[in-house]
């Protein structure tokens, strides 16, 4: 005996976003991919220019593109050092120490010097959040001198503290971090003292929670400062093994006989460079744009 036929009841499938939205909305998401695609355009070319051979560097009209990728120019960077008494790799191994050292000792000291301005007030706490952030309006040409003069009278010279110190004071990071720390209500943290908390463990437990975003933030400026930084080795280095990799790429194609030679290897310089940057970026945008959104609400 046959089956009954049984049919399945019919389904207004969803459409899509793409498909509800109106001529209008779909030309300005059209012209936003576009614009997006060409902003991506000078990565790509960061990325290609590293890998192309001599012939190509300097054809014109430039190419985005490289014709014949090779890794050349690598080894060409890190054969420049291999006859002389501090290699490439020393200097990356200074630029990443003095990088990572100094983004932890800005975000700590950028915490530490928020926390007790916004909320244990004392006479002319207000006159000395004001003095940080009228160090905003200095150029930092003006206090190159007495940086100097400091870090003389410390004795840091050739050392990694002459790297390190002299990039500490960030106003930004504490003016970040206090407009976030405001927001913790004071009930908060006098409850965790009844409790018992030290004032370490209120700072660590309730205070760097909360702050989080504004650290990622600071840790992205101080991290990108330090790593493209050649002011500290110029001035406060003489030994050539402090120095870092941002003042060995300066040298490359400066005292040439000609425009020609080494710029291969800047080339493939300049994308290491770029590549931690772009990595550090990457990982902790969300915590930025959490900042910005932030800042923009307060």
């Amino acid at each position: 005996m046959a089956m009954p036929l049984i049919r399945k009841p019919f389904r207004f499938r969803r459409r899509s976003k793409l498909f509800r939205m109106s001529r209008f909305e779909k030309v300005v998401v059209f012209l936003l991919v576009l614009f997006s695609a060409f902003m991506l355009l000078p990565l790509v070319y960061i990325f290609n220019h590293a890998f192309k051979p001599y012939e190509e560097l300097f054809v014109y009209p430039p190419t985005i593109w490289a014709r014949n990728p090779s890794f050349q120019n690598f080894v060409e960077l890190f054969q420049m050092t291999s006859d002389s008494v501090v290699p490439v790799t020393r200097y990356i191994f200074n630029s990443l120490s003095v990088a990572v050292l100094s983004v932890i000792a800005v975000t700590g000291v950028s915490a530490l010097c928020a926390y007790p301005l916004s909320k244990h007030k004392f006479p002319g706490d207000k006159l000395v959040f004001a003095t940080i952030m009228l160090t905003l309006l200095f150029a930092p040409e003006t206090v190159s001198i007495p940086r100097y003069l400091v870090v003389s009278h410390l004795g840091i010279m050739n050392t990694y503290w002459g790297h390190i110190l002299p990039m500490v004071a960030v106003p930004v990071g504490v003016f970040l971090m206090k407009q976030f720390i405001d927001q913790i209500p004071n009930e908060l943290l006098e409850s965790a003292r009844l409790d018992g908390a030290r004032e370490i463990m209120v700072f660590l437990r309730i205070v760097v929670p909360v702050i989080l975003p504004a650290v990622a933030t600071i840790g992205i400026i101080s991290f990108q400062s330090a790593w493209g930084n050649t002011e500290t080795s110029t001035l406060f280095m003489q030994d050539e093994q402090m120095k870092t990799f941002p003042f060995f790429i300066s040298t490359l194609t400066t005292n040439m006989a000609n425009n020609v030679a080494r710029q291969g290897a800047a080339a493939a310089a300049a994308l290491f460079m770029f590549i931690p940057n772009l990595i550090i970026f990457l990982v902790f945008q969300s915590k930025v744009i959490a900042t910005m959104a932030h800042s923009g609400i307060k």
